[in-house]
């Protein structure tokens, strides 16, 4: 994959982390459903009902994974955290905590909604600065349709590798962050965090968590 200049786009596109790897933890309506019962929601799964299923060839791990922040030379991006393999046939990104319906969203899912693309600096301070194009589904997007509760705060994010981290729920974070399933228009690498991994344009790398699982409202 080539890089890219360093600019900074945002492109709402409608359509039918730095991590190191360790625990940072202190349509139609949506359908009825009692809290705490995960589900995804009609309108999800709708959107996913007409859109083509997603014609993926699961990345695998390279046969020489870099070091820690050493430079990956198939993408030209550095790589953090613990790269894990995770099972794409059973993955599901689940949405929890203080919302009135819980979500277990499906690769096809996430793909098949609003869709957003952008080029930020990925920056890990004393370490490096990489530049690439990310598309995916808009975090808040997602958030409001698990119903997101009045007076939540905070986000857990938890990754496939263990590692966690809480972020502020602010208005630049739901303006644009998004859960990225692309890489310069390709698959995302297992390296860079396949299948999903949270881009959050002008935040440091340790937010941009990589092998997203798990979204907890808090």
């Amino acid at each position: 994959m080539r890089r890219i200049p360093a600019t900074l786009t945002l492109l709402a596109i409608l359509a039918a982390g730095c991590g190191a790897g360790s625990s940072d933890a202190p349509g139609s309506p949506a359908a009825s459903v009692a809290p705490g019962e995960p589900s995804t929601t009609s309108r999800v799964a709708a959107v996913a009902g007409e859109c083509p299923p997603a014609r993926v060839t699961v990345p695998t791990l390279p046969e020489q994974i870099p070091g820690y922040t050493q430079v990956d030379p198939d993408t030209g991006l550095h790589v953090t955290g613990t790269p894990v393999e995770v099972d794409f046939a059973a993955y599901r990104l689940e949405v929890g905590g203080r919302v009135d319906r819980p979500l277990s969203l499906a690769y096809d899912e996430l793909r098949c909604l609003p869709k957003v693309q952008a080029a930020p600096e990925l920056v890990c301070p004393g370490f490096f600065v990489d530049v690439a194009t990310w598309a995916g589904a808009p975090l808040r997007e997602v958030l409001e349709e698990a119903g997101m509760r009045e007076g939540a705060t905070q986000l857990r994010l938890t990754a496939a590798d263990g590692y966690t981290r809480v972020i502020d729920l602010e208005e630049d974070l739901l303006a644009n962050a998004f859960l990225a399933y692309e890489l310069e228009g390709e698959t995302l690498p297992v390296l860079h965090g396949f299948p999903v991994r949270l881009v959050w344009p002008g935040h440091q790398g340790n937010d941009w968590v990589k092998w997203l699982v798990g979204i907890e409202v808090i």
